[in-house]
């Protein structure tokens, strides 16, 4: 296990799902995890978690209200003194096939996917450049690369993440600061939950390792991204998807 002992992390997203999965890896390895969700429910993810012994406590914030970003790192750097790891994971879905999107529903994908990766990675790089050390992790998707029926806008914003993740890296890594993506693929989830079974199923059958992913295997590929460890790994995507690679 890699440690992240004394350091600060950010995981925005991480009421449920990989977001929750990447929260309870990184309290493990002893990390301090601010905990970023629009939901409340994030409160009771964090109680639970700390009850497990993590370090954690939650932040309620609207990630495309800058003013709440702004106001959410403050506290932390007035708590803490720095931040050390960002982990852009919030992303939402509002899928419809091409025709059918609304302009809505469109923007509603691109804020919160995309514009909303700058405001925050924005917020927290001059914290990381000061301290002469940082990690910024953000979630792309298989979908981002081998694109998929009904979503143009998710497809375009995860693809947008590996391009911006490619571009920051160029600038921020000469300030000891990592910029990185991981792509997962098939993932247990809320939505995986509710699918027929014939669906999981063919799904499955499609990945090489025999399994669908779990919450906490993303948790342990953000993990090896977020180490010291992997300081001369910058600008790349990391296709965390058992094999399934895009087409």
């Amino acid at each position: 296990m890699f440690s992240l002992e004394g350091q600060v992390a950010i995981i925005t997203g991480g009421a449920q799902g990989i977001g929750e999965g990447i929260c309870k890896v990184f309290c493990k390895a002893g990390a301090t995890v601010a905990l970023w969700d629009v939901r409340d429910s994030g409160e009771a993810t964090a109680q639970q978690i700390k009850n497990e012994g993590g370090n954690i406590f939650f932040q309620k914030v609207d990630i495309t209200d800058r003013a709440a970003v702004d106001a959410a790192v403050g506290e932390i750097i007035q708590g803490y003194g720095k931040i050390d790891i960002l982990i852009n994971n919030a992303g939402v879905l509002r899928d419809r096939s091409f025709l059918k999107m609304t302009q809505e529903e469109w923007d509603t994908v691109i804020n919160v996917n995309l514009s909303a990766l700058f405001t925050t990675t924005q917020a927290v790089v001059p914290h990381m450049r000061e301290a002469g050390y940082g990690r910024i992790i953000s979630a792309s998707s298989v979908n981002g690369f081998a694109g998929a029926f009904g979503q143009t806008n998710y497809s375009a914003t995860k693809a947008g993440v590996a391009g911006f993740t490619r571009a920051l890296a160029r600038e921020v890594g000469r300030f000891g600061i990592t910029a990185n993506a991981v792509a997962p693929g098939f993932i247990e989830s809320e939505m995986t939950a509710s699918m027929p079974p014939e669906v999981v199923k063919a799904g499955i059958a499609m990945i090489p390792v025999g399994r669908i992913g779990t919450p906490e295997d993303m948790g342990n590929a953000y993990l090896y991204l977020a180490s010291k460890e992997a300081g001369f790994i910058n600008g790349t995507t990391l296709h965390a998807n058992g094999g399934a690679m895009p087409t």
